[in-house]
């Protein structure tokens, strides 16, 4: 079953950060609503599927709104936004995306996601974060990079565990190699670069994941799908087929204390650039373990 591809606009694209980015940015955006990667293994433990109102009965991966006007809306409307931001929030930073994938496939036919980034180069933010499960994200790198000079971007790769199967979950989008590889071209080309394991997935290796993870990135957050979607008790979550999968493999991985296990070895690797849940994608990272 094809996903529905709809082209569409937006009237003002920055949308005012409340809830749980109010502390990570002063506004989100998104090139596209929907995600295309939802049937993929991101998707089954996806946050966003839970937004009703933005599913309006429609089945989570089996729609994709292409904005097609993204980039023009963002200079229509970033001088203001960014008086806003300052005066409010103290800077101008913008999460891109927290309710649907910059990169999914369909980036290549229509560039959105691209055109925005080209936009910004002309009145850029303060800061941008970009947030993608995709290795699709290179293809933007000299958009990327040219935008680094100009300000603070931070991309963040979604890694969410060292397997590329858990049983009876679809596969992932790409490869944990592939991703990894797209994690080191963004570094070499000088732009900061997180891995975020969200939800945090059982991890077969742990030290040698991170080593791994050490060698491509600068930095991982760990957020575990308790209290990552929503919920305290991650009752969202486990009314999908993930903590089912999840169990087969390692039952430790179902509790907060596996994240603080994960974290400590990571720690090891990358002391002091180690985040944990909401704090991590906000780049407040953990202390520096005492040598």
């Amino acid at each position: 079953m094809s996903a529905e591809i709809t082209v569409t606009s937006v009237r003002n694209v920055l949308t005012r950060a409340t809830g749980y980015l109010q502390t990570v940015c002063s506004h989100s955006l998104q090139p596209y609503r929907g995600c295309t990667y939802g049937n993929a293994l991101c998707g089954v433990g996806c946050y966003v599927q839970h937004q009703k109102h933005l599913l309006r009965g429609r089945e989570w991966g089996r729609f994709l709104e292409v904005r097609a006007n993204t980039a023009e809306s963002y200079l229509e409307h970033v001088a203001s936004e960014a008086r806003w931001a300052r005066r409010q929030r103290g800077t101008f930073s913008i999460f891109c995306s927290s309710v649907t994938d910059p990169f999914v496939p369909q980036e290549r036919h229509y560039g959105i996601t691209r055109s925005l980034l080209q936009a910004m180069q002309h009145s850029p933010p303060d800061e941008l974060i970009v947030q993608t499960h995709a290795p699709l994200v290179t293809l933007a790198l000299p958009e990327l990079a040219a935008l680094n000079s100009r300000c603070r971007v931070r991309v963040h790769l979604s890694i969410e565990s060292d397997l590329d199967r858990l049983p009876g979950l679809p596969p992932p989008a790409a490869s944990v190699a592939k991703r990894l590889q797209a994690c080191r071209q963004l570094r070499d080309a000088g732009i900061r670069t997180v891995v975020t394991i969200a939800p945090l997935l059982p991890i077969a290796r742990p030290q040698a994941f991170f080593k791994r993870i050490s060698e491509s990135a600068d930095a991982v957050v760990l957020d575990h799908f308790i209290g990552g979607d929503g919920t305290a008790t991650g009752s969202r979550t486990r009314h999908t087929p993930l903590p089912a999968a999840m169990e087969a493999v390692c039952p430790q991985a179902l509790s907060l204390t596996y994240r603080e296990e994960m974290a400590a070895i990571a720690q090891q690797f990358l002391p002091g650039q180690v985040g944990i849940g909401i704090d991590g994608f906000a780049s407040r990272m953990l202390p520096s373990p005492p040598v």
